[in-house]
C-alpha cells in the first residue's frame, strides 16, 4: 500500500463522515454512537409501517401510540 492510497482511503472515510452523521469520526465516544444508533433505529421503525404495525401487535397498542412512543 502506497502512501497515496492511504491518503485516498482516508480522504474518503472523511468525506463519508461529514455527509452521514451516523458513520461517526475519531473524536466520537461510546455514548454519541450508541445515541446515533438508537435514532435511526427509532426513525426506521416509525418510516417503515409493516415494522410499526408488527410494534403495535407484539406490545397490544395502537399504531399511533407506537408511533407516539417512538418519537
Amino acid at each position: 500500500m502506497q502512501a497515496s492510497d492511504r491518503f485516498n482511503i482516508n480522504s474518503q472515510l472523511e468525506h463519508l463522515q461529514a455527509k452521514y452523521v451516523g458513520t461517526g469520526h475519531a473524536d466520537l465516544n461510546r455514548f454519541e454512537w450508541a445515541v446515533n444508533i438508537q435514532r435511526d433505529s427509532y426513525a426506521s421503525y416509525i418510516g417503515h409501517y409493516p415494522m410499526l404495525a408488527y410494534f403495535a401487535v407484539a406490545e397490544n397498542e395502537s399504531i399511533g401510540r407506537e408511533r407516539y412512543n417512538f418519537m
